[in-house]
């Protein structure tokens, strides 16, 4: 058996801190527990210091698989050529860059930015100063292994890129609203690299059956785990499309500790929990 679960909106309160109850319930869970996230290993290690993770971490949106110590167990890049591709297409047609989040040739983790910036990638750069990883980039060119590309803007111009990468490229696009600005992000990946394909690897890893992975989520970027997964539990803040694809509807909000809460119910009562909305824990 094991537990999993996204940050941001989720097991992250809305301020990206972790209350003392949370590390309390976590660092003394008796079943296997971890991570499904978009963010990468410096950024969610960063966010979840204090807790005593102790089994694989699926980041970037699925597209890396990493332990607790930064070995990395898993990679599904673009290559760079492809990634050059897509950029130029969507530039020309679009005129619009994305940010890229990859490794160079000597494995370093880089998070690439390009010159002009519209006033989303403004925004969510300043969650980034004197970051080692963060690099300006005058004309963007996409890095050896390219984990994932990240457009953001308003929501019809994110569909429409959408709709020219999937009509010409082999890639995964997931389309979301971002959790703190008003926006939506669209990250491509390779086609193998989201949060569902992952948790397929981790059950390998670990060697378990998908009988026994429970999954925790807000957003859409969680509906493929959450098809998946035998057991998947939405958090009460969670997205109504969401919403309508999971097992549970948790009572409590990401601010109301609604993943431990769930989780130290789940040990005092072995795991028996009324589906969807009939009760509250």
């Amino acid at each position: 058996m094991i537990f999993v679960t996204d940050l941001d909106k989720t097991l992250l309160r809305s301020d990206l801190s972790i209350s003392d109850f949370t590390k309390n319930v976590l660092n003394n869970f008796s079943y296997p527990f971890t991570i499904a996230t978009a963010r990468s290993f410096k950024g969610a290690t960063t966010l979840l210091k204090g807790l005593n993770l102790k089994y694989p971490l699926i980041l970037l949106d699925g597209a890396m698989i990493a332990k607790p110590n930064g070995k990395i167990l898993k990679i599904n890049d673009i290559d760079k050529n492809s990634a050059d591709e897509l950029i130029y297409v969507i530039e020309k047609e679009y005129e619009e860059l994305p940010l890229i989040v990859g490794f160079n040739e000597e494995k370093n983790e880089k998070f690439l930015y390009p010159e002009k910036l519209n006033v989303y990638q403004k925004a969510l750069l300043q969650n980034y100063k004197n970051d080692s990883r963060v690099l300006n980039i005058k004309k963007l060119r996409a890095l050896k292994h390219n984990l994932k590309l990240v457009y953001l803007g308003e929501f019809n111009l994110m569909e429409k890129i959408q709709n020219t990468i999937n009509k010409n490229f082999n890639f995964e696009c997931k389309l979301s609203k971002d959790p703190y600005m008003d926006c939506y992000f669209l990250t491509v990946l390779h086609p193998l690299g989201d949060k569902a394909h992952a948790l397929k690897v981790l059950e390998d890893i670990m060697q378990i059956s998908k009988d026994d992975v429970t999954v925790f989520g807000d957003s859409l970027n969680d509906i493929g785990m959450f098809e998946y997964a035998k057991t998947s539990i939405a958090v009460k803040n969670a997205l109504d499309e969401l919403k309508k694809r999971v097992d549970i509807i948790l009572p409590y909000t990401n601010d109301e500790d609604g993943v431990a809460r769930y989780l130290s119910h789940t040990e005092t009562n072995n795991c028996c929990l009324i589906l969807n909305n009939a009760s509250s824990i």
